[in-house]
């Protein structure tokens, strides 16, 4: 019987028998803003310390608003390591949004204050790191290192995104987080674009009526 995924919680049983076996520090990576149409790419890099891990971390998508807040504050006051890598839409733009995404992780594990023996990536692809890395097809939802790392990337850019919607009023930036919406689509359609999006985007270009969809 296949087991629901949205009963699966992430543990600490990788991290922990890697560091039995091979010792650490393990780093978990994570990124948040591969999709929207603004905004930045940022990823998250967490060393977690296996004697001081705060309750309730889970995928920043199964948490509320509060919650990630809550363990944002938790997981820097505790961890051995936090780093965070912003891939900006001047990248994104010129080398797309999965290079982006790869800069970016990179960029989080080297402003880690240790260097990690091991890299545990959410997803499929991983950056080039002087470790040894190991992807984890829905890592955040399986790893707690991970998810840790989700929550980092997740709530440094919603902040982001709000202090955008300070700087440029009327997008909806601090409800939508710069994700294609009714709302922002209205929004284009009515103030154009901003240098805050990603103007190259089939969604964005198709919003803005600069293409016209393909039949089906």
């Amino acid at each position: 019987m296949r087991v629901d995924d949205s009963k699966i919680v992430p543990t600490f049983e990788l991290e922990a028998a890697e560091l039995s076996l091979a010792g650490g520090p393990i780093v978990g990576i994570d990124e948040a803003g591969r999709g929207p149409w603004a905004g930045p790419v940022v990823a998250a890099a967490v060393v977690l310390d296996p004697d001081r891990i705060p309750q309730g971390i889970n995928d920043s998508k199964a948490l509320d608003a509060d919650e990630r807040e809550r363990l944002f504050d938790r997981i820097t006051a505790t961890a051995v390591a936090v780093g965070v890598g912003i891939g900006n839409v001047e990248r994104i733009e010129r080398d797309n949004i999965l290079a982006a995404t790869l800069w970016a992780m990179a960029e989080a594990v080297s402003g880690l204050s240790c260097r990690p023996r091991l890299a545990l990536v959410d997803g499929n692809r991983a950056p080039r790191l002087k470790c040894t890395t190991r992807t984890i097809v829905k890592g955040d939802a399986k790893c707690l290192s991970i998810a840790a790392a989700s929550i980092i990337a997740k709530v440094t850019r919603d902040r982001m995104m709000i202090a955008l919607a300070r700087e440029l009023p009327g997008y909806g930036f601090e409800r939508h987080k710069g994700y294609g919406t009714p709302e922002h689509r209205d929004a284009l359609v009515r103030l154009g674009l901003s240098v805050h999006h990603r103007r190259s985007w089939k969604p964005v270009q198709l919003a803005l009526g600069l293409i016209e969809a393909e039949a089906s």
